[in-house]
């Protein structure tokens, strides 16, 4: 139907290269398991999800592509899952610990980043340690805020949540909240 009717809709595939336990190689009909052109009617676009630059070059393509009346695209986004999919998933039976090391090794997007910037002079390794080192504390700070912080009362919820109903007023909050229990829901007077 997105195709029929030419919609301007980006379907995104994270292929992190494992259904659950098992290889993509084992688990697709398509060969190789390019699920980009697997779209029939939409045409698809694969993408290295481990590297920022190809993300956003290849969605700015594809942004522009659907947002100019071509219609859907289907994108594949190559990544990879360092660690099991679960809790009852340890992520190395049905891999090796050389091939995880080897793909955090050659492909690990933070690395990519700050290889990049230290390559082309952008930072000193210096300066990116100390800006993590920062950065670590913020998060650490931040997430003891959190856990120290009571929990918001229910009509949180649907502050600064506007409604879209066309009005012209867009600033007049939304009156019902649906909880996934209907009898919880949220009813503003």
């Amino acid at each position: 139907m997105a195709a029929l009717w030419k919609l301007p809709a980006i379907f995104c595939c994270e292929n992190n290269s494992y259904g659950m336990g098992t290889s993509v190689e084992r688990h697709t009909s398509n060969p190789g398991g390019d699920y980009y052109k697997m779209g029939n009617a939409i045409p698809g676009i694969k993408i290295d999800g481990m590297n920022v630059l190809s993300v956003r070059e290849g969605m700015k393509f594809v942004k522009d592509y659907c947002a100019n009346g071509n219609g859907p695209m289907y994108v594949e986004m190559n990544t990879y899952r360092y660690h099991g999919h679960s809790m009852s998933d340890p992520g190395t039976t049905y891999r090796s610990r050389d091939e995880i090391a080897a793909t955090r090794t050659a492909r690990d997007p933070i690395e990519f980043v700050k290889n990049a910037l230290v390559e082309n002079d952008m930072m000193s390794a210096e300066e990116i340690k100390a800006l993590e080192k920062k950065i670590r504390k913020e998060v650490q700070a931040a997430a003891k805020r959190a856990k120290e912080s009571p929990v918001p009362p229910d009509e949180e919820l649907y502050n600064y949540v506007y409604s879209a109903d066309g009005s012209k007023d867009k600033t007049e909050p939304q009156k019902f909240i649906r909880m996934p229990d209907f009898t919880k829901s949220i009813v503003q007077a």
